[in-house]
């Protein structure tokens, strides 16, 4: 249930997301300080393939979402009276105690003294 929730609130973009920039971290520190490295890989200006396609999905999926979404929406206008109407009969139906009948003996008289 968790799974699916997360999917459906674009959760898995964003995990997705972090592993790009994690591994992107991991690449431009071979070659870069950790100033440049963390500017590079967040600057937006270097993507990497991930990064891209990652981009590209979460595109699709909103031109999906668009297309599913009506533009306008219809009610039914039906001019009807609703009117409840009673029974002919009522019938009182008798409520048996099945408790009280399972009880095999009365309560003692008087009343213990220990309670």
């Amino acid at each position: 249930m968790v799974v699916m929730l997360a999917g459906s609130i674009g959760l898995h973009w964003g995990l997705l997301q972090s592993v790009a920039w994690t591994s992107m971290l991991v690449d431009h520190l071979r070659t870069d300080t950790l100033a440049e490295a963390v500017q590079h890989t967040f600057d937006g200006k270097h993507p990497c393939c991930l990064c891209k396609a990652i981009a590209a999905g979460k595109q699709s999926e909103k031109k999906h979402a668009g297309c599913a979404q009506s533009d306008r929406f219809e009610f039914i206008n039906e001019t009807g009276a609703f009117v409840l109407i009673g029974p002919a009969a009522f019938h009182l139906l008798q409520l048996n105690d099945t408790f009280a009948l399972a009880c095999p003996h009365a309560p003692p008289t008087p009343p213990p003294r220990s309670a």
